[in-house]
């Protein structure tokens, strides 16, 4: 493995020193306080203690750096194009009941560009890292490469959007009956960043979501791109997929076919 830069050195700290808290909040999760942001959007007293860990802890080893955080948006350090983007739970969802598929990710975009990511798994101990132009490891042991499936029809599919959105619903039956129709296996596991980094793994072979936040995206997306696959977004909007409405992550066999089944009207 290559040698770590000292940004990603800092952010899988302030990742480990948050997951501690998630655990044991995870441990305990009849006692959590909820709120409710939106339609299935939940934020949790664990959401914003590990938010609250993983800001202080870069804060202090980068004060000059900048955060695009999900519970508590964006502050400004003198450094405006360093910028730490945050998702302190990914798969809020899943945390409240007791599933064990969620994660914390961190990413750090410089002048506009991701160059670094963290996605930590804490139940399964994973932790997916890459700087950019170094490749994407997991654990620091193993070096992630994506899946070399050439077919769509043996391909595992994973993704979606907020169906429950009413002017989403119709469309998104309509990629999942095209899935179906050529036997495609499809799954939706309800944590961004970790499905990215599956994706990254070989696990998954192809995944597109529409409607989801930069924190979401950022770190999963840089994984892949170093693992060897391809992302790409799916908005005519931007297009930058961390900042994008729709994208779409395979290897780069796939990605031409599988764009053809999900791409936005």
């Amino acid at each position: 493995m290559p040698k770590r830069t000292a940004d990603l050195n800092v952010m899988i700290r302030a990742a480990e020193k948050a997951s501690r808290s998630l655990l044991r909040d995870f441990g305990e999760v009849d006692q959590l306080q909820v709120s409710k942001k939106g339609p299935a959007d939940f934020v949790s007293a664990a959401d914003k203690r590990a938010e609250k860990i993983i800001f202080e802890e870069l804060k202090d080893a980068r004060p000059r750096y900048s955060f695009l955080m999900e519970e508590s948006g964006r502050v400004d350090g003198e450094d405006t194009e360093s910028v730490f983007i945050i998702d302190p739970l990914d798969g809020t969802m899943n945390f409240l009941n007791g599933i064990p598929f969620w994660c914390i990710s961190i990413a750090l975009e410089r002048a506009g560009e991701v160059v670094a990511a963290v996605v930590y798994d804490p139940c399964m101990d994973e932790m997916f890292v890459c700087d950019r132009g170094d490749g994407a490891f997991v654990s620091g042991r193993k070096r992630l490469r994506v899946s070399s499936k050439a077919k769509m029809e043996a391909a595992v599919v994973v993704g979606g959007e907020y169906a429950q959105v009413e002017n989403d619903k119709e469309s998104f039956m309509v990629r999942l009956e095209k899935l179906k129709a050529e036997n495609i296996v499809y799954r939706n596991f309800g944590a961004m960043a970790l499905e990215l980094a599956y994706v990254a793994a070989g696990r998954i072979d192809a995944f597109w979501q529409r409607r989801y936040n930069p924190w979401d995206a950022a770190a999963g997306m840089l994984l892949v791109r170093e693992a060897g696959g391809t992302v790409t977004s799916l908005s005519k909007k931007n297009d930058n997929p961390v900042y994008s409405e729709a994208i779409i992550a395979t290897n780069s066999v796939l990605h031409k076919k599988f764009e053809s089944f999900v791409s936005v009207k």
